[in-house]
């Protein structure tokens, strides 16, 4: 499953550069899926939407850090934990149980994001 960062962030900003895949970002800021990826083009989401990796979508939250799950492989094929959570000084960086993704889904997901 994806990793996300609860409301008891204090916002700071230790997870961010940690993330392998960039699927961080400071609160209020836009993201796209080439961010700090070899993605371009069309991107498929877990949703099943397609989307131009380069696109600036809206910030997921806007008063502190959030992670992008589409981008989230919970540092698998890079880590042998989660960075985000092991850096986190407050212990906000947890599990997101709306998205249970396999080892291999989340392999997979690294793979698409670095060709």
């Amino acid at each position: 499953m994806a990793i996300k960062i609860t409301d008891e962030c204090i916002n700071c900003g230790a997870c961010e550069p940690e993330c392998p895949n960039n699927a961080i970002y400071e609160g209020g800021v836009e993201w796209a899926i080439a961010d700090g990826t070899s993605v371009k083009g069309s991107y498929i989401l877990m949703s099943g939407d397609a989307m131009d990796a380069s696109q600036k979508n809206a910030p997921v939250a806007n008063d502190a850090y959030f992670i992008v799950t589409d981008k989230c492989t919970e540092c698998q094929g890079f880590h042998e934990e989660p960075q985000c959570a092991s850096v986190c000084p407050v212990d906000c960086c947890v599990p997101d149980e709306m998205y249970q993704e396999t080892v291999e889904e989340l392999l997979a997901k690294k793979e698409k994001l670095h060709l």
